[in-house]
């Protein structure tokens, strides 16, 4: 039986992960004589914005984080709303009594501006955020199970990332991968590495939980 069922942030619960890049980009370039790539920002993601920074810029990388932020905030419009039914999924599994945290690599300021402008929150039953150091999401993933005394058999994650399917094996807990919003390419990566439990629509999703 299902418990708990956390949720990734970007990429998971909205669209924001290109919003991220174009922002990260835009912050660091004045501080960095290379021009990175998508992929060049992709590797930083599972730190918070603090260590995404510091890996690409030795010096400045604190005028370029608050820099990330005005510009991260700036790019927040009323057309980026959450993928249709995932309010709604997280509505009715409260509703039947399931523990619904938010687990995200992002940082708490940027974490905050996307929750205020999605007016959620107050939707998850608790928000674990990421650190400038590592990817924390097998230790936030640990403590929920503590805080709740729960199992990892009831407990499942919904990402979008080949880092998440890694943190939930680390814990023993199933992921649950949201590929609502991934390119073809990522959705074949998705389905070799988790094969069974990949979802191409948000209600595809709620009818495994809920079944």
């Amino acid at each position: 039986m299902i418990r708990l069922v956390a949720f990734d942030l970007d990429g998971t619960i909205a669209d924001t992960i290109p919003m991220c890049i174009e922002s990260f980009k835009l912050a660091v370039a004045p501080y960095n004589s290379k021009e990175l790539s998508e992929n060049d920002i992709v590797k930083t993601f599972g730190l918070n914005e603090e260590g995404m920074i510091k890996q690409v810029i030795s010096e400045d990388w604190e005028k370029a984080l608050i820099d990330f932020y005005t510009i991260y905030e700036q790019m927040h419009t009323i057309r980026l709303q959450p993928f249709s039914g995932i309010r709604e999924l997280i509505t009715e599994l409260k509703e039947k009594s399931i523990i619904t945290p938010l687990i995200t690599g992002k940082g708490q300021r940027s974490c905050n501006i996307t929750l205020r402008h999605f007016k959620m929150e107050a939707l998850f039953d608790s928000i674990s955020v990421g650190t400038p150091y590592k990817n924390i999401k097998a230790e936030s993933m640990m403590k929920l199970m503590l805080d709740y005394n729960i199992q990892p058999t009831e407990m499942v994650y919904v990402g979008d990332e080949y880092s998440d399917i890694t943190a939930c094996r680390k814990v023993g807990v199933r992921c649950l991968s949201a590929a609502w919003g991934a390119s073809p390419s990522k959705i074949e990566m998705l389905e070799k590495e988790n094969q069974g439990y990949v979802f191409n629509s948000v209600k595809s999703l709620r009818s495994f939980l809920l079944k």
